[in-house]
């Protein structure tokens, strides 16, 4: 019998590349081959993914993951502090830095105080300051969550643990967890998709959205920006949609061959990957026309058309989730103010917050009052906060603080209009119902229908999870 035809590794790209199909990244998150997947006829079920079943009714079927890379300063944003004004310019008790590390701050730093404006907006009676006035018309739809914690004080590791539960990277990221274990609603998009908007991506890079040691099909795929979102997916001149067809089937062909002589999982991997593909070519270009929106909803967005911005990308998340795609993730830089030349809570926290304020909001009332935020669960927030002391450089900044910040959640299954958490008088420590981040993704994964200690996977002799060993449902700010 003549051997097996091999699919070399070094052919994948030139086979891909001459159809125009965009294997790239395309290749690494795309679905699986569902017949294999099939979940059983009873409701709830999940579509698709290895869980054969919800472990429990979920509440939510979609996350938007509103990411502020860099750490968003809650003292200016969300938490009025009259004491921390009050001892602006003081050196800091030694009893709150005793046995604490910074990821820059020495010695002992004075308390600095903020210039912006507080007031209480809403039946909850949420503090927002002047930064956030677009914030106002979402306050009694969002769950406040004050008195978040982490454990990583420096960007990379703790935006890396925020996304995958551990600081370490090469470990599956939230979104390939969600992807592997319930699968996607869309047949034509990707089940986990990156949108970034800023001046440059985030630190720790597509480790953020890797899927770690879960199948490659997992992985997020990154669309960028402008009409054409993914790379090289549209066919070259001389290549009709008979001819493209037959190169998909005569691939599939051979890696059904080659699958079922070495029964390599990726390879399945890769067949859904062409025929992804293939897909999205109609439908990503179709996906990224904003000029299809209405111009008042362009408008509540502050969506400039042709211009890519964190606003286009609020409203592509919702287009998204229109369509099925299970996990969006937005990135927005730069929010590490510590008071350089780029980043300071002068100039540029203004600007940055005038950014995502507006597109925000109106992705929360957008999803609302289209009938998706019941079942849409949208998360705003960083890595961790800024420090209540000063950081001198060119300007006085404020250095990372892990030990208490704010992040909001709306819709999916949350508590609207719901202040959950409190700090001290200066914002440095929680005194009241502390969440941690991986209490947070047990929280996200809940919400979904899966419990966050059964959806485990085997590798190098254990069982990982997202939330490593770790990790309660905040119960009190479900709905």
């Amino acid at each position: 019998m003549p051997p097996t035809p091999p699919l070399l590794a070094d052919t994948r790209r030139h086979f891909f590349c001459d159809c125009g199909v965009g294997l790239g990244s395309v290749a690494l998150a795309s679905l699986l081959a569902r017949d294999s997947q099939a979940a059983p006829d009873t409701a709830p079920k999940p579509a698709g993914g290895i869980l054969k079943q919800f472990h429990h009714a979920p509440k939510a079927r979609a996350v938007i993951f509103l990411f502020m890379a860099g750490g968003p300063s809650q003292l200016e944003m969300f938490t009025p502090k009259p004491k921390l004004n009050e001892l602006s310019g003081k050196p800091i008790p030694q009893s709150f830095i005793e046995g604490k590390r910074f990821a820059f701050l020495k010695g002992t730093p004075n308390v600095l105080g903020t210039k912006h404006t507080f007031d209480q907006y809403g039946e909850c009676g949420m503090d927002l300051s002047d930064l956030l006035p677009y914030h106002r018309g979402i306050v009694d739809d969002v769950c406040w969550v004050r008195g978040m914690k982490t454990d990583v004080f420096n960007h990379g590791p703790a935006k890396c643990f925020v996304n995958t539960g551990s600081p370490q990277f090469g470990r599956p990221s939230m979104g390939s967890w969600v992807s592997y274990g319930i699968g996607s609603a869309s047949s034509s998009l990707p089940g986990f998709v990156v949108l970034q908007s800023g001046p440059r991506g985030p630190r720790g890079g597509a480790a953020l959205y890797s899927s770690g040691f879960l199948p490659s099909t997992h992985q997020g795929v990154p669309f960028l920006k402008g009409p054409a979102p993914i790379l090289d997916l549209k066919s070259p001149p001389g290549i009709d949609a008979k001819k493209q067809g037959e190169f998909i089937d005569a691939v599939k062909d051979l890696n059904g061959l080659r699958h079922a002589a070495v029964g390599d999982p990726e390879i399945l991997t890769r067949i859904a990957a062409y025929e992804t593909a293939y897909q999205m070519q109609s439908s990503a270009p179709e996906l990224m026309d904003l000029s299809q929106e209405d111009p008042k909803t362009l408008g509540m967005y502050g969506v400039e058309p042709g211009k890519p911005s964190y606003a286009a990308n609020c409203l592509l998340a919702r287009r998204l989730v229109e369509r099925g795609v299970r996990f969006i993730q937005l990135y927005h830089t730069n929010w590490d103010h510590h008071g350089g030349p780029t980043e300071n809570l002068q100039k540029h926290l203004p600007e940055i917050c005038k950014e995502v304020d507006q597109p925000s909001a109106a992705l929360v009332k957008d999803l609302k009052q289209r009938g998706l935020l019941e079942d849409t669960l949208v998360i705003w927030g960083g890595e961790f906060g800024r420090t209540p002391m000063g950081e001198v450089r060119e300007s006085v900044g404020r250095d990372h603080h892990i030990d208490a910040y704010t992040m909001w959640l709306a819709g999916g299954g949350v508590r609207r209009g719901h202040i959950h958490g409190a700090t001290d008088d200066i914002g440095y420590s929680v005194t009241e119902n502390p969440v941690h981040v991986h209490d947070l993704q047990a929280t996200i994964l809940h919400l979904l229908g899966i419990e966050h200690t059964k959806l485990t996977f085997r590798f190098q002799g254990r069982d990982y999870r997202l939330t490593d060993v770790h990790g309660e449902v905040v119960k009190d700010i479900l709905a």
